[in-house]
């Protein structure tokens, strides 16, 4: 079936393929309404073969909301939220909602023109990594009426729900592992802060249980831009020029780390004999190393589903955790030593 020219299908469409009238073809579309099972399949044949697609927005003008789930990125390139979609994605498909994505590169002016076109379209719920924002976006939450569910971290006061890891904790546990393993002479590698708030709030942590061990970051070597492993080979060396008798470097994220850990397997260096390594976020990708690198995960794929079962139970009003806190574990794999 097919209409002879370019304009917008309509129920009349489907009733006249189908045999039964518009009401009857609305209230299957809906899902709402007494109908047959025949009468249904009918007319869903018929909607599938003209390839007709109900108008949401002409439905959302009574109720005032659509069925998604706006969700508020830094990056698609950073292979941490793919994983955290996957999580959504895996609540919200056994449910009537749809997750939308809007990418902000890390920027809270471009956060906040998301969020603002985001919710003109009157979703359903959002949810927004991280817990720093303008406060127009804050403000742009708190009026929406609607669920809000900031994910990633908990070290702070969300607008409404929070999922996610306390990255203070995290940087405290890796300090602990560091300091009982033996390592003294400790650096740190990572981006510039204070943009990237979770990895800030991680070094704040780690910092705070070195001290309480009487030892000090003694090195620091930042960048800015994506992770990359290349960023990673170029910050070992240079601080290892810089200060060398390090013999621990703690990175922001397992991109870096590995590079540094290649970096250091080229020179011929004793893993972690002579330098122990650690990264952050347990990135899957990187199993195929020749070391496996210390780092904590995240539990971005659990983040991911915490909050979209928070967004389906309150579009239900039924009960639910405001917030949710995520215990990470480290993984020692080969370039941390245990004792």
């Amino acid at each position: 079936m097919a209409t002879d020219d370019n304009r917008s299908l309509t129920l009349r469409d489907v009733s006249e393929a189908s045999g039964v009238s518009e009401m009857t073809v609305s209230r299957v579309l809906r899902n709402r309404g007494d109908v047959s099972d025949a009468t249904r399949q009918r007319v869903l044949k018929a909607a599938k073969e003209l390839g007709y697609v109900p108008n949401k927005i002409a439905g959302a003008l009574a109720s005032q909301r659509v069925n998604l789930v706006a969700v508020i990125i830094p990056s698609l390139s950073n292979m941490v939220f793919p994983e955290v979609l996957s999580g959504i994605s895996e609540v919200l498909e056994d449910t009537e909602l749809q997750p939308v994505v809007g990418v902000t590169d890390y920027l809270p002016e471009k956060e906040e023109k998301v969020l603002y076109e985001m919710l003109s379209w009157r979703p359903s719920g959002v949810i927004m990594a991280g817990l720093e924002h303008t406060d127009a976006a804050k403000a742009m939450m708190r009026a929406a009426g609607i669920p809000v569910v900031e994910i990633m971290d908990v070290d702070g006061k969300p607008v409404d729900a929070a999922v996610g890891i306390s990255h203070r904790r995290a940087g405290r546990e890796m300090a602990k592992a560091i300091l009982k393993a033996g390592y003294e002479n400790i650096a740190f590698l990572g981006t510039k802060m204070p943009l990237d708030h979770r990895a800030r709030k991680r070094f704040e942590g780690f910092t705070e249980a070195l001290a309480k061990g009487g030892v000090e970051v003694m090195d620091q070597e930042f960048y800015s831009g994506g992770s990359a492993l290349a960023k990673g080979r170029e910050m070992t060396e240079a601080i290892l020029e810089r200060s060398p008798e390090i013999d621990f470097l703690y990175y922001s994220n397992d991109m870096i780390g590995a590079g540094g850990l290649l970096h250091l397997l080229d020179k011929g260096v004793d893993v972690p004999g002579e330098i122990g390594l650690a990264g952050f976020n347990g990135v899957e990708l990187l199993q195929g190393l020749p070391r496996q690198l210390a780092s904590m995960d995240a539990c971005r794929r659990e983040s991911g589903r915490k909050a979209a079962e928070i967004i389906a139970a309150r579009v239900k009003n039924e009960p639910c955790d405001q917030i949710v806190e995520l215990t990470p574990k480290i993984a020692f794999g080969d370039t941390l030593k245990r004792r």
